[in-house]
Order: C-alpha cells, then structure tokens, then sequence
C-alpha cells in the first residue's frame, strides 16, 4: 500500500459566518486546500449530534448527523432561505465557537428553512431507507424537548419506559416535529455526501472516527436499553472509562453505559454492524476509537466516585470482527486508536484484525530507546501523528518541558527551539508509518489556545476555529514539500475516482 498523508481538523473549526464550521463554500476550499497541499486524507472527529459538554463523542445517536454543520447558505441555494435570512444570522468572526449561540441562531434558521421545504421522492426514500434509527431518534428530540431538554432517565415513567400508547400519542401529536428532525437529517446527509463526492473527485479520502461506546443519553439506549447493561429503571449499572494512564492520575470516569455483549452476540451483532456499515456510507477510513476495549474494556460501578475503582472485563474479540466480515466482506477501512494501556492481547487483535494503530509522536521521548513512539521503532502497519485532538498542540507541548526535555528532543528532531514544529513535523513524516496525520494547529504553529479538547476538563472544550488567513502559502508549501521528499504525495492512478 502506497505511503500517505493527511491533515486533522473537524468541521467545526473552519472559517464561516454563522459561528462554526459548516458544510458549505470554506469545506470546499479545504478540499482544495489538501488537494493543491498533496495531502490523501482529511480525518475529522465523529460526525454525529453532540449532546452535553458539546463533545462529538457524546453523540445523541449513533447513526444521525450533526445538524450544526448544516450550511446555511446551502439552504440559501436550495431556496429554503433567502439572503436577507443569512445577512440576520451571521455571527462575528472569532477563534471560538459559541455552541449556545449558534445552536439558538442556527435553530431559527432551521424553522424558517422547514416552513419553506416541501416534502420530495428523495425525501421519503431517506426517511424510509434510514427507519430503523430515524424514527426513534426524531422522537426522542421531541420528547426530549417536551421535558425541557432533561436526559432521558428524568422523564416521566411512560416516555422513559416507551409505553407504546403513549408513543403513538405524542407521534400524532407532534408530528410536524418529528418530521421537522427527519428533515434536518435528511439536508445533513444531502451536503455530506455532497461534500464528501467532490472530494473524492479531488484525490482526497475522509477519515471518519467512531465511537466505541454511546452516550446514555442517547436515542440509542433509550430505544434499546438491551444492549445496554441497564436496569429495570433505565439506570446504568455500570459505567465506561478507563483506569489511570498519561492523561489522569486518577483515570478518566466517561459516564456511557456499557454493553450487554451476551444480548449483542446473540443477534449477530446486528446493531454494532449497522452502525459500521452507516459511517463507512460517510466515510471512506474508519478510525475506531478506544479499540482496546474490543479485547477488554474498563468497567466502573455506577455510583463510584473515580474510575480507579473499576476492573477490566473480556471485550468481545475476534467474534465480532469474524461476524464484521462476513457482512460487509475481509477488506474493510479501518484503523484502531490503540493508545493508552495496550496490553499483548490487545496488539495480537489488531494484527488478527490486520489493521493499523495509532503512533504518537509527542508520547516517544521518555528517554528509553524502546519507546514505541519513536519514528526507528515504528512499522508500516501504523498511522503517526504529531499530536490528536486530545494532546496539546506540538507547540504547547514543547513549551511546557524542561530545557533539559526540549534540549533532548532539539538534538533527535535536528532543531532549535524557533524551529522545532516544522522539523517535529519532518520526523513525523520521514518515519516509517504508511500514513501520516498532523493536525492543523501543528501545520500552523499554534499554541495550546488552539488545543481542541483537554481530557477531563469540563468546560471549554471542541471550540477552537481558525481563521483563513492563517493558511498562509508557505505552510501549504511545507506540507507539499514533505509530502513529495518522503513518499507520501498522492499517485494519480492510485487516488480514488
């Protein structure tokens, strides 16, 4: 397989006028951008509908899109907003996204797009094709607002418990909304896939990124609280995370309900497969976050106060990969983030699986010459990063070492401190790994104000932006440059059609 590169940013922290990140004129320009940059690939975080803390890995379902990508001027073209409606909504330009402002401005748009819209044979056959999670999500918004936004364990009894009369009372009801979340659904899917045909056309491949574990509040447990260990009341019995590792002292305490691997087994693994096989209509690499759980996975007692006090359980293994397989065939697009404690059995599932890992640059420089992070202990079967979403910036990060620590990595990486992120760049890309991926704010020279979310920090987090002018020609000149010296800019005949 052909060497490779590419460039981490999610779609929210593009340039814009409403806010944040959409899927309109500025995703085009990054396409061309990677393009023109001889970057294969743009990796992007989970694109699904963010709950509480704004987190893409808190998604309110695990199949619907996020609605706030939606570009308004997109709508504009489709004729479902006029200009004066665009002109009333457009936000300062700024380097953080407000979510509670551009969910209420963003909103009203959205109404005024509804009224407009008139219901089409693409419509229908969308809502008709995406039934088996469409409906029970567009209910579960409606019913969600109707308790004030509350999670789905604090509604009265009948909704929480899904007594099927009153299901059926609120769907007559309410059904202008429930159509209206169909609707914001099916114009997400529309521009994605929009977005998504021209950049194939352009040489560029997306990775997508996938969740292991839904939120609890979720149109997912909510509808199915049996794959989820659960009890009669719909309250977690158990709780995901993981123990103490780089990032927390004391571990990290997700929240997300576990799974009933026994009940999911028994099926097929229906729903893990449907789930894959949705993202990878979005996709074209799917990155599978927190793989190590597949061969065990961390579980905390609800009601515990840190995650230290969980315990490791089997995680369901080569099974479900077999059972993956043998519905959507034995090539399948993935990639495993197998960061943090990986144990052998974790590294033997991966190369069952025979999928790459994750390799991070800013974890190799301990002191130890076996350190797996450093670029002359890699293999092929890998995908490096300067840095990912939950590090800080190569920048930020540099600057909070000892002089000792920075004069260490200065004399391996060839640098000064002055020009440590371009040459730290560099060695990501001359390393062995067959892709190599480095977020942005690494491209630009950005320090931890560009960092895009700090591991249990509440508050703060998935806001960063930048700003066009910050692309300037000699960092797209950079990224070409490395491309072409160390092997990784794409081949003609190989790009995908």
């Amino acid at each position: 397989m052909q060497r490779s590169c590419g460039i981490f940013l999610h779609p929210t922290s593009l340039p814009g006028a409403f806010g944040i990140g959409d899927l309109g004129s500025e995703a085009y320009k990054w396409i061309e951008l990677l393009a023109h940059s001889n970057m294969g690939y743009w990796q992007l975080c989970p694109l699904g509908p963010t709950g509480y803390g704004d987190s893409p890995y808190q998604c309110l379902s695990s199949f619907a899109g996020n609605t706030l990508l939606i570009s308004p001027e997109k709508l504009c073209e489709d004729g479902l907003l006029d200009k004066a409606d665009l002109a009333a909504a457009e936000a300062p330009a700024g380097r953080r996204v407000d979510f509670g402002a551009v969910i209420k401005s963003k909103e009203a748009l959205f109404r005024k797009a509804y009224i407009r819209f008139t219901a089409t044979e693409e419509f229908e056959r969308f809502c008709e094709e995406q039934r088996s999670w469409l409906d029970d999500y567009a209910l579960f918004l409606v019913i969600k607002n109707r308790h004030g936004g509350a999670a789905w364990n604090q509604w009265d009894s009948p909704f929480k418990l899904r007594y099927p009369a009153v299901l059926d009372q609120i769907r007559d009801a309410e059904r202008k909304d429930v159509r209206y979340y169909k609707f914001l659904q099916f114009i997400f899917n529309r521009q994605w896939m929009q977005l998504k045909q021209h950049a194939g056309e352009r040489g560029v491949r997306i990775i997508g990124d996938m969740p292991y574990y839904a939120a609890y509040d979720s149109s997912d447990a909510w509808a199915m609280p049996d794959l989820f260990e659960l009890d009669e009341a719909g309250n977690p019995l158990r709780l995901a995370g993981v123990p103490p590792d780089y990032f927390s002292e004391t571990g990290q305490l997700w929240g997300n309900p576990l799974y009933q691997w026994e009940t999911i087994r028994a099926d097929g693994y229906a729903w893990w497969i449907s789930r894959i096989r949705n993202i990878l209509d979005l996709v074209d690499v799917i990155r599978l976050d927190h793989f190590r759980a597949f061969e065990s996975y961390w579980a905390i007692p609800a009601g515990s106060a840190v995650a230290a006090e969980g315990k490791w359980e089997k995680g369901p293994g080569m099974d479900f990969f077999n059972a993956l397989r043998r519905e959507l065939g034995n090539d399948l697009p993935l990639m495993a983030e197998d960061l943090g404690e990986i144990t052998h059995g974790v590294e033997e599932l991966r190369r069952a699986v025979n999928i790459p890992g994750m390799k991070v640059l800013q974890f190799a420089f301990d002191g130890k010459p076996d350190n797996p992070y450093l670029p002359y202990n890699l293999t092929a079967d890998s995908v490096i990063y300067t840095g990912t979403h939950d590090n800080d910036t190569s920048r930020g990060w540099f600057a909070a070492l000892t002089p000792a620590e920075q004069n260490r990595i200065c004399k391996f990486v060839d640098c000064t401190p002055a020009t440590f992120v371009a040459q730290f760049i560099r060695t990501a890309f001359m390393s062995a790994s067959r892709n190599c991926i480095v977020p942005l704010a690494d491209v630009l020279g950005l320090g931890s104000a560009a960092r895009m979310n700090t591991p249990g920090k509440q508050d703060g987090n998935w806001q960063w932006r930048f700003t066009a002018d910050m692309l300037t020609p000699e960092k797209l000149t950079m990224m070409a440059e490395y491309a072409e010296i160390y092997g990784r800019a794409p081949v003609a005949e190989s790009m995908p059609s």
